[in-house]
């Protein structure tokens, strides 16, 4: 089953994509890839999963690839009084180390390399990106920042930095146990 493109096509597995007559039937529709998501799986069930990929390779006599996605530093807002609020654009929103609650004008950033590293002009995208704000005003304990996109904002919601260096590894002990 020799393929003649260039192009690899990537399938992710999950719980309704891990079984074995599942991962054939992707294969054989044209996936090259397989990418096991380690946010959310055991060393046990990567193990079975790359037994299985390999014994629907072993049926085909052909190479099949497995990419492990490692999940890297989780860096994630405080929580709110109210559980969450509605950011709208152009509005003022603070970010700062307080460990209160927080409400529709600032919730904690509990990262203090976050606060430390962040410069005025500097991106934070919230949520997978689906709230965006910039720096305005920056210090350790605090940054206030301007809502560009808003949006539906709750508890412990991902912070991504994409204009910031931060000095944080990109390698969390969890995917050093994962790797080995």
């Amino acid at each position: 089953m020799r393929r003649l493109r260039r192009i690899k096509i990537l399938a992710t597995l999950g719980p309704a994509s891990s079984d074995s007559p599942m991962i054939r039937r992707l294969f054989e529709a044209g996936a090259d890839v397989f990418r096991i998501n380690m946010s959310h799986t055991s060393h046990e069930n990567m193990r079975e999963l790359v037994k299985t990929i390999r014994n629907v390779e072993s049926s085909y006599g052909r190479p099949i690839g497995i990419l492990v996605d490692l999940q890297g530093p989780k860096l994630r807002l405080g929580s709110f009084r109210e559980g969450s609020i509605q950011l709208k654009n152009g509005e003022s929103f603070v970010l700062d180390s307080e460990k209160t609650p927080g409400d529709n004008t600032r919730v904690q950033l509990p990262h203090p390399e976050i606060l430390a590293a962040l410069r005025p002009g500097d991106t934070l995208l919230l949520d997978d990106g689906k709230v965006r704000l910039i720096a305005e005003e920056t210090s350790p304990e605090r940054a206030i920042t301007r809502v560009v996109i808003g949006g539906k904002m709750s508890d412990r919601k991902g912070v991504s930095l994409p204009d910031t260096d931060l000095p944080v590894s990109a390698m969390t002990p969890k995917d050093r146990a994962d790797l080995e």
